[in-house]
């Protein structure tokens, strides 16, 4: 049997409980393909990290590009949408990037708000003289001559149907509810955007409260997936919407998305894994560079040139003009091989033990977001193409690595602070509540903090609190109390603790 020794030990000043995050990788600009001197360009002027650049690029490009074509899968035909959500503190210029990339498409809401206002006047004008002739034959009908009747029954026919109002000028929308983000693809465009440079207001907000973020997610995934999307209303029905497209890009502060990365619930729905993540590695305090060279901003104007010129093509709906009939984009032989030596790499990654044993929900879409991604360059580079190049696939593949691999940083990174977050309880717990400067394991089962009290988890947070020099474990057998102990810790107390 040991013995505590009674003679007081020092032992060095413990150390904040925290654990090093791997930074990020760099962001891969040479696969953006056509959008690499645009996010550079973005990046010059406005000293941003040029990941935050990217992602604004790509949602913009999806977002114009995705009603046009579906792209050929492993998996079979899936949608040109992309959702994006990029991890920033606020000073990153994030707000900055978003504008300069996205004035094309604002430039084009408002070019269509002065459109719409006027087609509104028109169709409510038309609708009163559909309205008012429609009420005076039925009159006819129900009360004249058989002979005037059916003069008015075959001039009722000839009339046609109700005159249809103009579409909804807007292309994007900054944090709805589900329900009102179904109510605006009633009534606009079947293809649209959530652009917010404060995310947090959609994640915090209503649409995904915990009455409501089930319901949000299951929606907004089948949208990503292309599925035909139901809104039930009291007295209305259900109405069912086929041929929407949504892209989304969310940009929030890492307080923020901790929270959507340990959501659970996010995580088990495969929503997570249907978004393009990443958090840059930030320039604050780096901005040091005066001014930006001219051919930046030239970049800059011929992207929003592009942007103008696609949103000014008509979308390719089929009997209904909400309902969107998008072409087959077809993959080259080479392209479809490439895809496949991926998805054998990200599989073979995903069995026990692999780089990639936690992240299969995510990985397991890796493929299908790298032929999606490959997609949006191609058509942003031909918006009539027909098929997709193995140099785009590879752009791709590319693309669609980093952003698993910094899914998996982020990932492991939420883990941790959980798991430091549980430490510091237990290592506050120990330092304000346990009177003595010994502990077991027994006594931390019977009285420690109630939700941490299961043993293994204990000896998982007891680990970080010897690693970080909180506790020290003392030797098996050593007596607490007059009792020979098996598991039995000494807590720190001071440069002199004893």
């Amino acid at each position: 049997m040991t013995k505590l020794e009674t003679t007081p030990f020092q032992i060095d000043a413990p150390q904040p409980l925290m654990r090093e995050i791997p930074q990020a990788a760099p962001y891969p600009l040479e696969a953006l393909g056509p959008l690499q001197n645009v996010v550079k360009a973005v990046a010059d002027i406005t000293q941003a990290p040029p990941a935050i650049a990217a992602q604004s690029a790509l949602s913009i490009v999806a977002l114009v590009v995705q009603s046009f074509a579906n792209v050929e899968t492993l998996a079979g035909s899936s949608p040109c949408s992309l959702y994006c959500l990029t991890i920033a503190e606020s000073g990153e210029r994030k707000s900055t990037c978003d504008r300069l990339l996205m004035a094309g498409v604002r430039e084009h809401e408002e070019k269509e708000a002065v459109k719409y206002r006027t087609d509104m006047a028109a169709y409510k004008r038309d609708l009163q003289i559909w309205t008012e002739k429609c009420k005076r034959l039925l009159t006819v009908v129900a009360g004249a001559s058989a002979e005037k009747a059916g003069k008015a029954t075959v001039d009722l026919q000839a009339m046609g149907e109700e005159p249809l109002p103009p579409l909804h000028p807007n292309l994007t929308a900054m944090d709805p509810t589900l329900e009102g983000l179904l109510k605006q693809m009633e009534i606009s465009r079947p293809a649209l955007g959530i652009y917010s440079d404060e995310g947090g207001a959609f994640l915090g907000g209503y649409a995904m409260n915990p009455d409501n973020g089930v319901k949000t997610m299951a929606g907004l995934s089948n949208l990503w997936d292309g599925k035909p999307v139901d809104r039930t209303r009291a007295g209305d029905g259900v109405q069912t919407y086929r041929g929407r497209r949504l892209s989304m890009h969310l940009m929030v502060q890492p307080v923020v998305a901790r929270s959507l990365l340990g959501n659970p619930v996010a995580n088990g729905q495969g929503f997570l894994a249907r978004f393009l993540i990443t958090q840059p590695v930030s320039r604050i305090g780096h901005r040091l560079k005066r001014g930006s060279a001219p051919e930046s901003h030239e970049a800059v104007a011929d992207f929003k040139n592009r942007l103008t010129e696609v949103l000014s093509v008509a979308l390719p709906t089929g009997n209904h003009r909400q309902e969107l009939d998008p072409r087959q984009l077809r993959v080259a032989e080479d392209a479809v091989e490439c895809l496949h030596l991926y998805n054998e790499e990200i599989e073979r990654a995903q069995a026990e033990g692999g780089d990639l044993d936690t992240m299969r929900a995510a990985a397991s879409k890796s493929p299908e977001q790298a032929a999606r991604i490959a997609a949006v360059l191609t058509l942003w580079e031909d918006l009539q193409a027909q098929v997709v190049n193995v140099r785009m696939m590879e752009y791709g593949i590319t693309l669609a690595r980093y952003y698993l691999y910094e899914a998996k940083r982020l990932s492991d990174a939420s883990a941790i602070s959980v798991e430091i977050s549980n430490a510091e309880e237990l290592r506050r717990w120990l330092q304000e509540r346990w009177e003595t400067d010994m502990i077991t394991m027994r006594n931390l089962a019977q009285f420690g903090p109630n939700r941490l009290r299961e043993t293994k988890l204990l000896k998982a947070l007891l680990a970080i609190l010897e690693a970080h020099g909180w506790v020290t474990k003392l030797a098996e057998g050593t007596e607490v109390g007059g009792v020979p102990r098996k598991q039995a810790w000494k807590i720190w107390r001071g440069a002199a603790s004893g």
